[in-house]
C-alpha cells in the first residue's frame, strides 16, 4: 500500500476520519491510501482525491501539497518534508481561519510567445519566455479593484493571462464572491474566473 498525500495539517482531528492521518514532526499529513501499483494519473483516483481534499477544507484550513507526492511509510514522509515543517506550522497557526481564492484574468494584450528556433541557446530562449510572460498585463483599473478585495498576490502564469491569489477569511468568502459579481458589472469587457475557496498554497512562502 501507499498513500497519496493531500496536505499538511495542524491537528490529527483535522484529518480523521476523512483521510488517513500520517504523523510528520509535530504536524499531520492527510493521505488517501491506494494499492502500491495504482497509477496516480487514474481518473477515478483523481476524482476521489479531489473529493477528499474538498471535505478536508470544509473541516479546517490546511497547506496543499502538489499532487503526485506519494509515500509508503511515515518516516519517508517526514524525511521529505522535514525542511518545511517549521514554516508550515507558522503558516497554519497564523492562517487557521483563512483560505485562498483565485482570480484568473485574460491579459489585455497577449504578448507573442518567443519561437525557440530563433535562439541559439536554451538559456536565451528561457529568458525571452520569462520576459514575455512577465509582460502580460491587465487594465489598471481592474487590477486596482481586484487588489482592494483582500490581501493578494499577483502572478504571471503565461503570456496570455495573470492570476491573483486572495487570502480570505472563511467568513468573507461570500463577500469576495459578491465582489466578483461587482467586477463583472464594472468591467463587462474583461473576462475573468474567480474560484475557490482553496487550501493554502500561494501564501505558504514568504
Amino acid at each position: 500500500m501507499k498513500a497519496v498525500i493531500i496536505g499538511a495539517h495542524l491537528w490529527r482531528d483535522d484529518v480523521e476520519p476523512i483521510a488517513t492521518a500520517i504523523a510528520c514532526g509535530d504536524l499531520w499529513l492527510s493521505g488517501v491510501e491506494v494499492a502500491a501499483d495504482q497509477p496516480l494519473g487514474d481518473r477515478e483516483l483523481l476524482l476521489r482525491v479531489a473529493d477528499v481534499r474538498a471535505r478536508l477544507l470544509d473541516r479546517a484550513t490546511f497547506i496543499a501539497i502538489r499532487y503526485g507526492f506519494a509515500v509508503r511509510e511515515a518516516a519517508e514522509a517526514e524525511a521529505k518534508c522535514a525542511a518545511h515543517l517549521e514554516r508550515w506550522r507558522r503558516v497554519l497557526e497564523a492562517n487557521r481561519d483563512n483560505v485562498e481564492m483565485t482570480l484568473k484574468v485574460a491579459a489585455s494584450a497577449a504578448t507573442p510567445r518567443p519561437d525557440r528556433h530563433d535562439f541559439a541557446g536554451g538559456a536565451d530562449y528561457l529568458r525571452a519566455l520569462h520576459e514575455a510572460t512577465n509582460a502580460a498585463e491587465v487594465d489598471p483599473g481592474f487590477r486596482d479593484a481586484v487588489s482592494a478585495i483582500a490581501t493578494h498576490r499577483w502572478m504571471h502564469r503565461d503570456n496570455r493571462s495573470l492570476e491573483c491569489a486572495l487570502l480570505v477569511g472563511r467568513g468573507d468568502v461570500a463577500r469576495v464572491r459578491e465582489s466578483g459579481e461587482q467586477l463583472k458589472r464594472d468591467f463587462p469587457d474583461i473576462p475573468f474566473l474567480l474560484s475557490g475557496p482553496w487550501p493554502l498554497e500561494v501564501f505558504v512562502d514568504g
